[in-house]
């Protein structure tokens, strides 16, 4: 664990994110009058976990579902002459 004052934080935050992203620091302690106020660590990677198929059943897709296609385009066409 490396510590340094809030204003050597203040100065030298990208060198300080960089060591934490390139895992040179596991932590780095932020100082405010000798006393511990924040720690800079590394995010930890999010796990997504399953997706495909969290929402069968829960809803029905009209067999004619790209019917107004269109008419949805036209809708949104902003340079359009229509």
């Amino acid at each position: 664990m490396h510590s340094v004052s809030l204003r050597q934080a203040r100065v030298t935050l990208s060198q300080l994110i960089t060591a934490i992203e390139l895992r040179e620091e596991r932590e780095i302690v932020i100082v405010r009058d000798g006393r511990p106020v924040a720690r800079l660590v590394p995010v930890a990677a999010l796990h997504a976990g399953p997706r495909l198929g969290v929402a069968k059943g829960l809803f029905e897709v009209s067999v004619d579902i790209d019917a107004q296609n269109d008419n949805v385009k036209r809708l949104f066409w902003l340079g359009s002459d229509s």
